[in-house]
């Protein structure tokens, strides 16, 4: 963990979790306790691939919470480049305002995914869809709140995990302690670094809390996104205390052989990469997303 991070756990920020059951996706507005300030992390833009219709009924129900509440928003987090849901963030920054911002290492998902879906010289590489690229350790402002941000890959070379107060947003490192924890084995992605991600997550306060990106209800309990340092130390199947490096890594990569693709990993990674926006019209002024034939 970098010496910059030191959570301030007497500070604690009012979380809104939204779930979007069509993705299994949980987004965040996080509000500062003592002013309107707020960010909101990981929205949804929503999709229909039998149509290739866009819709917005996700990120409206951020954006109604925010209005009404009478809040203001200063961050549009991505904790990484998801690959199982559509970003929105461009759409809420249109109507709310804030800063887009991702970790730095986007620019290497940029150049790999790139090459898969042959995009052309016009399509940037360099993170410049976002507003602010962050290194690990870096901090920002939430009203009266510092946040900082941890690096973390392993599932993604970009994932960061963002510390806010006493809780902690950690993508797609982790899940509930009965959900394990993410694949590995997207393009950039490592078993080994995963489990040093996470084991540098948990070294945090014991009383942390951890809120997810997505939560499955395994063995159908009811959804869940919140919990925190000590219950995933504790009971984490895949990574409890007592769970050794190789231990982890002859799990990760197994499981993951038998894993199929998501089911929007192809809309979702081009949108993605260009920070929640769509391809740029063609001539005709239409937008179309490429289907890479056996890419992934």
């Amino acid at each position: 963990m970098p010496e910059s991070a030191f959570p301030d756990m007497g500070v604690k920020p009012e979380v809104t979790g939204f779930f979007d059951p069509e993705t299994n996706t949980i987004s965040y507005v996080v509000k500062d306790p003592l002013s309107p300030a707020c960010a909101i992390i990981d929205s949804v833009m929503d999709i229909d691939m039998a149509s290739g219709r866009i819709s917005y009924g996700s990120a409206d129900r951020i954006i109604r919470h925010v209005q009404d509440a009478g809040l203001r928003v200063e961050w549009l987090i991505e904790t990484h480049a998801h690959a199982d849901h559509l970003s929105a963030a461009p759409y809420i920054q249109r109507t709310l305002g804030g800063k887009l911002g991702i970790g730095e290492n986007i620019t290497i998902v940029q150049d790999v995914f790139g090459k898969i879906f042959n995009e052309g010289t016009e399509f940037q590489r360099d993170g410049s869809q976002f507003d602010r690229l962050f290194k690990d350790g870096d901090s920002y402002q939430i009203g009266t709140m510092r946040a900082f941000v941890i690096h973390t890959p392993g599932h993604t070379p970009a994932c960061m995990t963002h510390v806010i107060g006493d809780a902690a947003f950690v993508g797609d490192t982790l899940f509930m302690p009965d959900g394990g924890t993410a694949r590995a084995d997207f393009p950039g992605g490592d078993a080994r670094q995963l489990y040093r991600s996470i084991k540098t997550l948990l070294a945090l306060p014991a009383e942390m809390r951890l809120f997810m990106c997505h939560d499955y209800g395994p063995g159908g309990r009811a959804i869940g996104w919140e919990t925190t340092v000590a219950e995933e130390r504790a009971n984490n199947i895949h990574v409890r205390e007592g769970i050794s490096e190789d231990e982890f890594v002859a799990m990760r990569e197994a499981r993951d052989k038998t894993l199929g693709m998501p089911k929007l990993i192809i809309p979702s990674i081009q949108v993605n990469i260009r920070g929640g926006n769509l391809p740029e019209p063609d001539d005709s002024g239409k937008r179309f997303l490429k289907v890479p034939i056996d890419g992934l």
